[in-house]
């Protein structure tokens, strides 16, 4: 039997341009890719597709075929990705690819934010930010839209490489080098590497990047590419000043006619050079002073990101989205600088450091201590095992976190929540009374 090709495929998305993986939220007249999982094998789940709405379902393996509503492809992801690809190729609007290690999401939506003011503009919604994100976010663009602002996420090298020759980015954003990831990636050096593979693309295609003009670092990654550089340095081309963060983010734009003040809702020092980065690509695409300073104003984060939680007595800065070596140690020394009285800091692990786990965890310890926190609470296996080094209170899990602080009474704290997803720290929010 033919498999089907690229243009074939692309001949039905035209008539059906709605893109679907998951048989629970199919829509009407949609097309279902049947993805497979560790897990799961989609094929089987074809017939409910089109049971619930589909218009054709797209298989790999023939056994599943029942008649012309089904579409024969070698590999369901690689026809995803390449279906993606063809229609990049078709859209003539500007493309922002944007990566780092910490920050990317709240980038991208503060860009978002700041070029929707102006434009028809798509954002990767949530963080669909993978082999499968950017594809499903790539043909979810219309003819409507003015531009696309594409999230890139990697743990290990050649993957920004394998999502820019898929989303082709015109110009890119890089917001930061972390340790993120260090199992997969393997090593700092290789961080670099890989998110400067966003770079190496928009390079490649003449392209215009974005860059942080106070980083060394990513300014010689660069290298010689046509850039915009923003920061805090008069040489930057785009130029502002971080006024304070106690708690939410305001600074000052001097490349601003009136050079007014910006005050964010946005907590944290670490989020000034998301937010100038922001107004810089506003800048450069025409979005005026005003509508850049109203959009980041009107900014809000959400789904745990650098978000103020008022309860009872209590203020929580509640952080608890993701968390690796280098975003929290940013987020420490903020709340340490922060003027708020009674602080308690409540941090979960950080997964996924390989071989560095126990050293990243004791370095946070030590930061800890030398920055005066005695209330502490932490939380999960990796912290855990490091309980003989500190006198600060450790609990295996988020359970056993939630049941103690449950049965605790504050007053009037001011609480730092912050770990990785998986620790699911949001959840002892609950458990402060």
């Amino acid at each position: 039997m033919p498999y089907c090709s690229i243009e074939q495929l692309y001949s039905f998305f035209q008539k059906y341009p709605v893109v679907c993986t998951d048989t629970r939220t199919i829509k009407k007249d949609s097309l279902f890719f049947a993805l497979k999982g560790d897990n799961f094998n989609g094929n089987e789940f074809a017939d409910k597709a089109l049971e619930n709405g589909s218009a054709y379902v797209i298989i790999d393996e023939e056994k599943y075929m029942r008649g012309e509503k089904y579409l024969l492809v070698k590999d369901v992801l690689t026809s995803l990705q390449d279906l993606a690809k063809y229609h990049r190729s078709k859209l003539k609007i500007p493309f922002i690819g944007i990566t780092g290690s910490n920050g990317k999401t709240t980038s991208k939506e503060l860009v978002h934010a700041v070029l929707s003011k102006k434009f028809k503009t798509l954002a990767t919604l949530g963080n669909l930010n993978n082999h499968i994100g950017v594809p499903l976010t790539l043909l979810s663009i219309t003819a409507e839209h003015e531009m696309a602002i594409i999230e890139m996420g990697a743990n290990h090298l050649n993957e920004i490489a394998f999502l820019s020759s898929i989303a082709s980015p015109d110009y890119g954003l890089i917001t930061n080098f972390g340790k993120a990831h260090l199992e997969g990636f393997g090593s700092a050096e290789n961080i670099v590497i890989a998110k400067s593979e966003l770079y190496d693309h928009v390079r490649s295609k003449k392209g215009v990047l974005f860059v942080n003009g106070d980083n060394e670092l990513m300014l010689k990654q660069a290298g010689s590419a046509t850039k915009i550089t923003y920061g805090t340095t008069s040489e930057c081309d785009f130029k502002a000043s971080f006024l304070k963060a106690d708690p939410f983010v305001e600074l000052s734009i001097q490349s601003f006619e009136n050079n007014q003040t910006i005050k964010t809702q946005l907590i944290g020092k670490y989020n000034f050079d998301n937010c100038v980065a922001a107004a810089c690509i506003g800048n450069y695409f025409g979005v005026s002073e005003s509508a850049i300073k109203a959009a980041l104003e009107n900014y809000v984060p959400s789904n745990n990101r650098s978000q103020v939680v008022k309860k009872n007595t209590h203020s929580i800065l509640l952080d608890a989205y993701n968390a690796n070596p280098s975003s929290m140690e940013v987020a420490i020394v903020n709340f340490a600088e922060m003027n708020a009285q009674n602080k308690v800091v409540l941090l979960g692990d950080m997964l996924e450091l390989g071989k560095d786990t126990r050293m990243e965890h004791l370095k946070i310890l030590n930061l800890l201590t030398q920055k005066g926190f005695t209330e502490v609470y932490l939380v999960g296996p990796n912290f855990k095992a490091c309980e003989e080094h500190s006198k600060f209170t450790f609990f295996e899990n988020t359970s056993a976190a939630f049941d103690f602080l449950s049965s605790k009474k504050f007053t009037e704290k001011t609480f730092l929540i912050k770990g990785s997803r998986g620790i699911k720290l949001e959840t002892l929010v609950d458990a402060i009374v």
